[in-house]
């Protein structure tokens, strides 16, 4: 019956339905079932608003993909309708955030928790979210090899984070390193153990410089794009997972139009930005990173032994130094970056652990002459040395393909 309502009536059951709950919907309920009074009209500024709404977001197409559980329990306890009996399906459990995006947060968070108070929420308040804090701390041990440093200031950092409500600022952390040292694949696992879809979440947003802003000439097109992105990306969703992919070939210009964001404000145009998480990923450092690494074996002590102290300080400087918008910018010159995290460049050892991973992940086991075989084939530098894998871990899942029987 709920599939062919029209599409006016279909907007003023979800309307009335949102209000009735506003104004007390068990008292309104009651007094239209006993027929005493009709119910207290809406507030007009509410009204007015919900027809400014863009019509996307009340659309039968997109609501009907929330839940029938939720028109079910409309229909059959406010209008009394011929009901459908409630199925307890999963695949009803369907975030909300997307459909509230349009209206003010003071209303969206009532309506959120309207409907958490039907049951088909999860303890988080939003079910994209999962925060799974216990997951990133162990997927960061056993996936992630030779970043003993990245696995305890990114664990660290995003742990307090996600544990302090009060934050005064978003987090931003910069991640620096050789390509193929496990930047994106730090991202990736991030957005694994705080978002349900990971990476593919719609709390995710990834930028890829210089496929999402290849022209200098268009840099003012890109901020009012970016700033209209982060903005809109934020009201659907308070934790946001931002990620910049090289970083050093933005624009400065560009990083000022949303340095903004990163910045100690309760909110900006009426946008709290307190909750977002910002990565940025670059190159920037990771010679400065390697000769330290470098220099730590020549004198007999192991990589482990490196701390942040003997490196935070100098990827600091050496991204202010840099070449590029990501240093000119004034989310440099405002020390808006809370972390500088160094990726270390990957030995021999590391390659076969990557390579070890990259059979598994198609359900071979490796014997040891195969993850051998692997980690020869990679190229080493220093030219005296052959120490560190010149593409990390980067080639690996293609390589093993040359290995495979």
């Amino acid at each position: 019956m709920l599939l062919k309502l029209t599409e006016g009536v279909q907007l003023s059951l979800m309307i009335s339905a949102m209000l009735l709950k506003l104004t007390d919907i068990g008292n309104a309920s009651e007094t239209h079932r006993r027929g005493t009074a009709e119910p207290e009209g809406p507030p007009d500024h509410l009204i007015e608003y919900a027809q400014m709404a863009r019509a996307d977001f009340f659309k039968f197409e997109s609501i009907s993909n929330v839940s029938t559980y939720y028109f079910n329990y409309i229909y059959c306890n406010i209008w009394e309708g011929d009901c459908q009996p409630h199925q307890d399906d999963a695949s009803q459990q369907v975030p909300i955030g997307d459909m509230w995006s349009g209206f003010p947060q003071y209303y969206s968070g009532i309506l959120r928790a309207w409907y958490c108070t039907l049951g088909q929420c999860c303890d988080s308040g939003d079910c994209r979210i999962t925060n799974n804090l216990t997951g990133l701390e162990r997927d960061l041990q056993v996936k992630l090899h030779g970043q003993h440093l990245v696995q305890s200031v990114v664990l660290k950092a995003i742990q307090g984070f996600i544990k302090n409500p009060d934050s005064n600022k978003p987090l931003t952390l910069s991640f620096h390193g050789w390509s193929g040292t496990g930047k994106n694949f730090v991202a990736r696992i991030v957005a694994d153990n705080l978002y349900r879809d990971g990476i593919k979440s719609e709390c995710v947003r990834l930028f890829i410089a210089p496929f999402h802003f290849p022209h200098v000439r268009l840099v003012d097109v890109y901020k009012g794009q970016l700033r209209e992105a982060i903005r809109d990306i934020v009201l659907r969703c308070p934790q946001t997972l931002f990620i910049f992919d090289e970083a050093e070939k933005l624009h400065p210009g560009l990083i000022d139009a949303i340095k903004p964001y990163m910045d100690h404000y309760d909110n900006v145009d009426g946008v709290s930005y307190r909750r977002a998480i910002f990565l940025f990923l670059s190159n920037i450092g990771g010679a400065a990173i390697n000769e330290v690494a470098l220099d730590f074996w020549h004198s007999g002590q192991n990589r482990e032994d490196i701390g942040m102290e003997d490196l935070e300080h100098l990827l600091q400087a050496e991204a202010m130094e840099a070449n590029g918008g990501f240093a000119q910018s004034e989310l440099m010159s405002g020390h808006l970056i809370d972390f500088f995290v160094p990726f270390l460049p990957l030995e021999y050892r590391h390659v076969k652990l990557c390579a070890h991973d990259a059979y598994a992940a198609r359900g071979v086991q490796p014997d040891e002459g195969t993850l051998d075989e692997v980690a020869k084939a990679m190229l080493y530098v220093p030219k005296e040395e052959k120490l560190f894998s010149a593409q990390g871990c980067k080639s690996i899942p293609q390589r093993i393909n040359f290995f495979l029987p």
